[in-house]
């Protein structure tokens, strides 16, 4: 499995590319380490996925069942929009415009390795994002995802 690791800032030109950072092609695997899946991520970003980790997460998404109302509502809303992209011979990934305009993206980027995806953020939506709530309220909800050491 992929564990990513960083933060980078990079700018979108008015193609809607941008430079992949020398340290994310680092982390990515050799096979197949210019492939990836890009769709809408569960806050106003965008989730790139690389191959690697797309395929299990798209196999666990088609084991759901079709029938339930639910399950069908998020399959559709999750793959809503999702595209295959690659790197171009200079390293850059073209960003579909659809999926640009749902995370408002225009020329500020933040990229954010989250475990095995990056994150595809405005950059004044991403500082937005972390001036939402305070340094206590984190160590909360830091407690209450994580649990006590005593919880081991």
């Amino acid at each position: 499995m992929i564990g990513f690791l960083g933060e980078y800032e990079v700018t979108i030109d008015p193609k809607g590319r941008f430079l992949v950072p020398a340290a994310l092609k680092k982390q990515l695997a050799e096979e197949g380490a210019h492939q990836f899946v890009i769709n809408r991520g569960l806050d106003s970003c965008l989730s790139l996925y690389p191959m690697e980790s797309w395929d299990p997460l798209y196999a666990k998404i088609s084991k759901l069942n079709d029938f339930d109302s639910k399950a069908s509502a998020f399959k559709r809303r999750f793959l809503n929009g999702a595209s295959k992209v690659e790197l171009d011979s200079a390293g850059r990934l073209l960003l579909p415009k659809n999926l640009m305009n749902y995370a408002k993206l225009e020329k500020d980027a933040v990229l954010v390795f989250v475990g095995d995806k990056i994150e595809i953020w405005d950059k004044i939506k991403y500082k937005e994002f972390f001036e939402s709530f305070s340094q206590e309220e984190f160590k909360i909800m830091a407690n209450e995802v994580m649990g006590s050491k005593s919880e081991s």
